[in-house]
């Protein structure tokens, strides 16, 4: 939940900037050459990774509530001194001359931290400059506030205490805020990850940018041709050409891919496009620029470059956490409606025969993420199948007979409520497959050129494709290649009411399926 955005507004704001120091920078002090100098010691995944720009808008309201906050206690604070009666007799008039402005000031307090960059939080200033300039625009948005005041009416007393409280509340919550931003680089929650794909020119003032800036983390280079490719470019290793990039470990972890390769080669950048296209991760192209401009760019920061995606889902900030919210609210009502009726299942289970109750299974998630879902075990303990290796079918005999119930009621599925809740699953989204998952003796990811791109968004616990029938195994090549071209529907149209028809409509879906054994 939490999906990557574009590189170049997410890289501008500096927000997502790490803190690289001067021997980090170094391929020898990380004592591995081939992890290369931007690498982190342990690799979180995308889901995991914070997103700079959301952070900042949560920290602009953070700031609102603590400028509202402290007007409010400072107010407080003077009834001991004004007198209640007496701020209770104001005239309605005076009491709207003295909220109009200081509403009006509120919100310009909060325009003028955003004009002044100071949701930036730039790492090379320090926290007591940072401290300072908030200080001074909240200063400067009460004085203005004030002077509004006097001219409406003579009493300043409350203005001025409720600005007062207000400064330094807001003030205080602001280097809260700095020294939370500046831990979170450290431990590289808010460095965007990349691969670039290209060894040449480009590629390395790219990583020149990327250094001087620390506005991402380069962790690696893929090259396709076998002469005149480094083996590393200022310390980031050149891990292998495309074939080795696609099935790369490390893709889970990555934000982004470039294509760093001229556009006037134009055969090879399509050939790479074609390629790199199926995969869950955003790609994007380098695109022809001015040799001097791009220099500069780079060097300034791996943001300005001229940047043009070319796959991978378009991150809409606002849908996002709006999916997230919804994943949150109503799964919390869901998990707590059902959570008796989960008990009685779980009963019913340890009643049925012996093994364990729930069964877990390791499936991709957002981004090719490997996520651990549970389901109610319902399969003999003796015949569980963690990869799938033989779907299930509507008269297996391996389902037990509670199993063979919950299965028809899609029952077994409640446990991944919590993989909801926890984040690395949504309620809406194409349904997770077990990794490794066969059809007919073959992997069923291979079967589809475009298998991968289900995992650009989270999966779920159902989906566009299961109301359109899709319910249950896909044990045929054109059942795999029905249900991903749902799959790849939902992603192209989704959005918070499409979620909420989709919810609706997934009782009657599975009312219509009761034959299907899923």
């Amino acid at each position: 939940m939490d999906h990557v955005a574009d590189l170049a507004p997410t890289l501008t704001n500096r927000l997502g900037s790490p803190s690289w120091s001067r021997s980090a920078r170094s391929p020898v002090a990380t004592g591995s050459a081939r992890r290369g100098p931007m690498r982190p010691g342990a690799l979180a995944s995308s889901r995991r990774r914070l997103n700079g720009a959301r952070v900042a808008r949560q920290f602009r309201r953070l700031d609102a509530f603590a400028l509202a906050g402290g007007a409010a206690i400072a107010l407080v604070l003077a009834v001991p001194v004004q007198g209640l009666d007496v701020l209770l007799r104001l005239p309605l008039g005076e009491v709207l001359a003295t909220a109009l402005p200081a509403v009006l000031g509120l919100m310009a307090a909060n325009r003028l931290l955003s004009a002044a960059k100071l949701y930036d939080f730039s790492a090379s200033e320090t926290l007591w400059s940072h401290f300072g300039r908030t200080a001074a625009c909240l200063t400067a948005s009460a004085a203005a506030a004030v002077a509004g005041a006097a001219c409406l009416h003579g009493n300043l007393g409350l203005e001025i205490r409720a600005w007062a409280g207000a400064v330094v509340l807001a003030s205080l919550s602001h280097s809260v805020a700095y020294l939370t931003v500046s831990h979170w680089r450290k431990t590289g929650r808010l460095t965007p990850t990349v691969i670039i794909v290209g060894a040449n020119t480009t590629a390395r003032r790219l990583i020149e940018g990327a250094l001087a800036a620390g506005d991402a983390a380069v962790l690696g280079v893929f090259d396709d041709r076998e002469t005149r490719v480094p083996r590393d470019i200022h310390g980031v290793p050149v891990l292998g050409g495309v074939k080795d990039l696609l099935a790369h470990r490390t893709l889970p972890f990555v934000d982004r891919i470039i294509i760093a390769v001229a556009p006037s080669a134009e055969s090879r950048v399509a050939g790479l496009v074609a390629r790199l296209k199926y995969l869950p991760n955003p790609v994007t192209l380098v695109m022809d620029a001015p040799e001097a401009e791009l220099a500069s760019r780079a060097l300034k920061s791996l943001a300005d470059a001229p940047l043009s995606q070319v796959s991978g889902v378009r991150e809409n900030a606002a849908r996002w956490e709006a999916k997230r919210m919804q994943d949150l609210i109503l799964g919390g009502v869901f998990f707590a409606l059902t959570l008796p009726l989960m008990a009685l299942i779980a009963l019913a289970i340890r009643l049925d025969g012996p093994g364990p109750i729930l069964f877990r299974q390791r499936r991709h998630g957002f981004n090719s993420e490997v996520i651990e879902v549970w389901k109610f075990r319902t399969l003999r303990a003796e015949t569980t199948d963690a990869h799938a290796h033989r779907q299930v079918t509507l008269s297996d005999p391996r389902v037990t007979r509670v199993g063979r119930i919950l299965r028809r009621l899609s029952l077994d599925e409640l446990p991944q409520l919590v993989n909801v809740i926890r984040g690395e699953m949504s309620l809406v989204g194409p349904r997770p497959h077990a990794i490794g998952m066969m059809t007919r003796g073959e992997d069923s990811a291979r079967l589809v050129a475009g298998y991968a791109w289900r995992h650009r968004v989270k999966p779920g616990l159902t989906g566009w494709a299961q109301i359109n029938g899709s319910i249950g195994p896909v044990d045929t090549p054109e059942l795999v290649r029905r249900r991903v071209a749902f799959d790849v529907d939902y992603i192209e149209r989704q959005s918070f009411w499409f979620d909420l028809r989709i919810l609706l409509l997934t009782g009657p879906a599975l009312m219509a399926a009761r034959n299907v054994l899923r």
